[in-house]
């Protein structure tokens, strides 16, 4: 009784802050779209170079040091002339997030039109650095499937899910970084710290790329597809928009601060060691060149009442996979297969398809609920065949009694297929039913052997024996395969390890993990 009259009190306070400063029924939403390719800049002038001799080919550099995927978009920004066009799950207000901001603002004040689409769920405190910088003639900013209030507490949060849980549940995962429509930054990054290496707690491991060619107009289709549908809301859609020239301002000297901080960081000086010759969109260098597309689900997908393939991206993905013949190599963090994709791996495996998948050990993974989706398969996708790898937490380090969104330290945050050392897919999509069916995500099909090769390095890296845990079926004697227990082995110091139960995971996490397999939330995850 009482949880039930905390959650109608909560429900009256929504409502009334929805009506001081909820979305205008009667806005208006101006159109827009990229703008054409530039011709005029250093930048585009190199990038025409590059892509000479490579018709209808896009050009990509992988991203798989997190200060390079930093450093390389605060090159786009700068290196921009005409436009810059940003779209993201995540946008911290943390130091790389205002690093960020303070590019953007630069940016806008030489003429650069700058639009960032942004998912509302995560938009707390960012909601002040936004918005100011919403305040320049050059920025506009919009937030996808937003909460009616513009800056909801959690308790409004909390009650706007209770009224529009079903609506509220659908986000815009998609990722993208575009300056000049002539270059573009596509992967599974969010902005923020631990995307970047500079957190002090938990890092993610990821990959991004950054891309030349036709898949640039491709991906600022996309992006204006995002930014003109009916989900995507203006700032001055919400009433009593309070956000002015004067904060602005304020901004600029703040932003100004903590520049000179973060370049006196150790993370800054650690970034000019390892890059000495700059990030690698603001350097000369070697592409890998291959047929490319960029597949993005429809924004459509966040109404629909029923799974319509039509509007997502899964069934492209699944046909690259589908026509391996050798080998397929997955890389998800949170990888909850469900019964038709246990079922498509398996089968994949037992016709001769060596299929092996990365992913987060329990130690490791920041987000406990997917990890019960992925150990309820985790048998019988090694019955099928199919190899399974979980990435260790970092040497040293475990995860608190319980997590409550908190990792080891490092956890698998990239999103990639290899099939045949040949075919690439890398973007922000996860193997799980989330990502398939409520989630809106995006990412690039690659036809490129030296990408691939690039990428399964980084796979065979990631799944090493001194980096992950391999799963494996123990030899049973028992002519029941179901009756083979599972045993996870690795490296250290060099000795061969092993546990028949999962390893480096304390007692509070498993205890987490227990009662969360007792909820019916698989389709959530």
């Amino acid at each position: 009784m009482r949880i039930f009259i905390h959650l109608l009190v909560a429900t009256l306070v929504a409502m009334t802050a929805v009506g001081c400063s909820g979305l205008r029924p009667d806005f208006v939403k101006q159109a827009s779209t990229a703008l054409p390719p530039v011709v005029d800049t250093p930048s585009a002038r190199y990038i025409a170079s590059e892509l000479n001799g490579h018709a209808e080919q896009s050009g990509f550099r992988l991203l798989g040091n997190n200060i390079n995927a930093l450093l390389s978009r605060v090159a786009l920004a700068d290196h921009a002339q005409h436009s810059l066009d940003l779209q993201y799950y995540i946008f911290h207000n943390d130091a790389t997030g205002r690093l960020i901001a303070q590019h953007l603002l630069a940016a806008a004040d030489r003429g650069v039109r700058v639009r960032i689409l942004l998912d509302d769920l995560n938009l707390t405190d960012e909601d002040r650095l936004l918005d100011a910088l919403d305040a320049h003639e050059n920025i506009e900013i919009r937030r996808f499937n937003p909460f009616q209030t513009r800056a909801p507490s959690m308790l409004s949060k909390v009650a706007q899910f209770a009224l529009e849980g079903r609506r509220l549940n659908r986000r815009m995962h998609n990722k993208s970084f575009i300056a000049d429509n002539t270059a573009a930054i596509i992967g599974g990054r969010n902005i923020g710290a631990d995307y970047f290496g500079a957190d002090k707690e938990t890092n993610f491991r990821d990959l991004d790329l950054v891309a030349i060619g036709p898949v640039v107009k491709e991906a600022s289709q996309i992006f204006d597809d995002y930014w003109n549908c009916d989900a995507a809301f203006p700032v001055a859609a919400y009433k009593n928009t309070r956000d002015t020239p004067p904060d602005l301002a304020r901004l600029r000297s703040t932003l100004q601060h903590d520049a000179r901080a973060f370049e006196q960081s150790d993370y800054a000086l650690a970034s000019l060691e390892e890059l000495p010759n700059g990030a690698t969109a603001d350097r000369r260098g070697e592409w890998f060149w291959g047929a490319a597309t960029v597949i993005a689900d429809q924004p459509e997908k966040i109404d629909a009442r029923d799974d319509n393939p039509a509007l997502r991206i899964g069934p492209k993905l699944k046909t690259m996979i589908d026509a391996a013949q050798t080998e397929v190599l997955v890389m998800s963090p949170y990888f909850v297969p469900g019964d038709s994709g246990a079922s498509f791996l398996s089968a994949l495996a037992q016709r001769g398809v060596s299929t092996k998948i990365l992913t987060n050990s329990l130690a490791a993974t920041d987000e406990p609920a997917a990890h019960t989706g992925y150990a309820r398969y985790r048998h019988r996708l090694l019955e099928g065949g199919v190899q399974l790898y979980e990435l260790r937490p970092a040497p040293g380090e475990k995860q608190s009694a319980t997590a409550h969104g908190t990792s080891s330290g490092v956890s698998l945050h990239a999103k990639a297929v290899v099939g045949d050392d040949e075919h690439v897919f890398i973007g922000s999509m996860n193997m799980d039913q989330r990502s398939k069916l409520l989630n809106t995500e995006m990412g690039v099909i690659i036809d490129s052997p030296a990408l691939a090769h690039a990428v399964k390095k980084f796979f065979d890296d990631a799944s090493a024996p001194q980096n992950a845990f391999h799963v494996v079926l123990q030899d049973s004697p028992d002519t029941n395969a179901h009756a083979a227990k599972m045993s996870w082995l690795w490296s250290k110091d060099g000795a061969t390890m092993s546990a028949d139960s999962e390893p480096d995971a304390t007692k509070g996490r498993r205890f987490e993990v227990f009662m969360l397999r007792l909820l019916p939330i698989e389709g959530l995850l």
